[in-house]
């Protein structure tokens, strides 16, 4: 038996939406936009290729390269008591010439 070569759906799947939670709109990310880049909050687990595929199902765009950072919770006091913020993992989305996204306004 031949196995048929899988087929990449271009669709946006439930789990696309898991893997990026929102789009971060910060003075730094406003200062990437002007090198085609995006920046989105992602879930902790996921990594660089389903990044891609996501942001490329979600928006119909293609996407050139991805970076990740995780920003480690800082410790704060909230009424007298110490709390953690949580950790953050950030996607660095670079869009091939002439795509972009607007992320002022929803999906």
């Amino acid at each position: 038996m031949s196995k048929a070569p899988k087929k990449v759906d271009s669709a946006a799947k439930p789990e696309h939406y898991d893997v990026i939670r929102k789009p971060i709109i910060t003075e730094k990310a406003t200062m990437a936009s002007e090198a085609n880049a995006v920046v989105f909050e992602v879930s902790m687990g996921a990594n660089k290729p389903q990044i891609k595929e996501a942001v490329e199902a979600l928006f119909g765009v293609k996407v050139k390269a991805v970076n990740t950072t995780i920003t480690k919770g800082k410790v704060k006091r909230f009424r007298g008591a110490l709390g953690t913020r949580n950790d953050v993992k950030k996607a660095y989305v670079t869009l091939v010439e002439g795509n972009t996204i607007d992320v002022s306004t929803g999906l």
